[in-house]
């Protein structure tokens, strides 16, 4: 078998045997298959697409280039799922969904990103956190999720590898928007956990990675399908991104935020919708859970108790973290120097929200990253972000600024101002939830 033979049928719109991606996806991680070669292989798909049976063996395949969980010799007390979002502005729904599932009997091995470009990462939230460590060995990895009920660390090279190499050519030959790369791109990192279940969040809208409901829609059938084809129980949720999701964007900032909601001192209602959404599929595919009914009134009392903040003070610290996190955040947590009001030039209504523009002000304030090599300031970002609906004027600013120094607190607040469209009447407001994909829909 060659590679050349089987870029060739993909070329010319054959469907690919599992034998033919078997051997393609070996190549990839073995070097046997050149860039070249990658490159010519992801233009192939990126134009002729995968039938179904094609992106399930892609997926596997990538999956089983590296290391795959195995949970057996655990004897864990539940089911092992987890949850993954597409990625937005404002999204910390990770912080707090896992300790809650936890809470309710569920172990999450969750696998998180960094973040690129406007859009934030999991990990990069956690190393606000002093100490936290993202890269622990899988040892210990599962040794923390069957004592704790959860864990969130960062891909190591175990996990995956023929994907590291695969997404790197990708980016840089035009192939990331390919909806069969990356449903195969997403699910073979996640599955390589071990999953029994898994909740998807695709993001759609402006600050969305797919923009259109309808791209979104097509993501979701696409993961759901492959996903439940590989023997995993999955949902997709379309959740909106055309304005931030909670009520702050950066890394200490969504950190503070997560506790805050936690604890019960605020929860920001398109976050907790999202969150509450999320966590209660997390529920019903997993079987903790018989009913939406069921699993809201869990989840309602993992909150309430406190349950879900002691999971997550725990986490913390098995992964490196304050013992005392949880009681004393505020002592940990960077602050940034210079915090200031932006306020708008008139009064109005916030109509209307350039979320990804909005996620780069974070970038300007040094907050996030424009390639993977950029190190970040964990104190700067954006908090009481005003939602869309709300009116602004000279006591209510549309967000505070959280800067290194005056100089990037005017730059930003700039940026900020120009990414907020306001009128003059009460606007319409997107839902916050869309629909739900399951495995009958898809």
């Amino acid at each position: 078998m060659l590679p050349q033979e089987i870029i060739k049928a993909k070329r010319d719109g054959k469907t690919l045997t599992r034998e033919q991606i078997a051997f393609f996806v070996k190549g990839i991680s073995n070097g046997n298959v050149t860039d070249g070669q990658v490159a010519a292989f992801a233009m192939s798909v990126y134009f002729n697409g995968m039938a179904m049976p094609e992106r399930v063996a892609l997926t596997e395949e990538m999956m089983n280039s590296g290391t795959v969980l195995n949970w057996d010799s655990f004897n864990l007390g539940g089911p092992i799922v987890d949850k993954h979002s597409t990625g937005g502005v404002s999204d910390s729904v990770s912080l707090m969904l896992g300790p809650m599932v936890a809470a309710c009997g569920g172990y999450v091995p969750m696998i998180a990103g960094r973040g690129l470009g406007h859009t934030g990462g999991t990990l990069d939230k956690f190393e606000s956190i002093p100490g936290y460590n993202i890269q622990p060995d899988l040892a210990d990895f599962q040794r923390i999720v069957k004592d704790i009920g959860v864990a969130i660390i960062g891909q190591t090279a175990d996990l995956a590898p023929a994907d590291k190499r695969f997404y790197s050519i990708r980016d840089v030959t035009a192939t990331v928007d390919s909806i069969p790369l990356i449903t195969a791109s997403i699910l073979s990192k996640k599955l390589s956990a071990g999953l029994e279940a898994l909740a998807m969040d695709v993001k759609t809208g402006n600050g969305a990675f797919m923009t259109s409901l309808e791209d979104s829609r097509a993501l979701a059938s696409s993961i759901v399908a492959v996903a439940n084809g590989a023997g995993v129980r999955t949902s997709a949720t379309i959740t909106d991104m055309n304005e931030a999701l909670g009520d702050t964007a950066g890394n200490a900032t969504e950190m503070r935020e997560a506790i805050e909601y936690l604890t019960g001192v605020r929860r920001n209602p398109r976050l907790h919708r999202v969150t509450m959404t999320l966590a209660t599929q997390m529920l019903l595919l997993s079987g903790i859970a018989a009913t939406k009914d069921e699993a809201k009134a869990k989840l309602n009392d993992a909150l309430d108790s406190g349950r879900a903040a002691e999971i997550f003070g725990k986490m913390v610290h098995a992964l490196g973290g304050p013992a005392d996190f949880l009681e004393n955040w505020q002592g940990y947590l960077p602050k940034a120097p210079v915090i200031m009001p932006v306020y708008a030039d008139s009064p109005g209504y916030v109509a209307e929200v350039a979320t990804r523009d909005l996620g780069l002000v974070v970038v300007t304030l040094g907050g996030g990253r424009s390639n993977p090599a950029d190190s970040i300031n964990h104190a700067v970002g954006l908090s009481e972000i005003a939602p869309i609906g709300t009116f602004v004027d000279s006591n209510r600013p549309l967000a505070m600024i959280h800067a290194e120094d005056e100089v990037s607190a005017a730059a930003a607040s700039v940026e900020l101002k120009a990414s907020i469209g306001l009128s003059e009447t009460l606007p319409e407001l997107d839902p916050v939830v869309y629909e739900t994909l399951t495995a009958d829909d898809a």
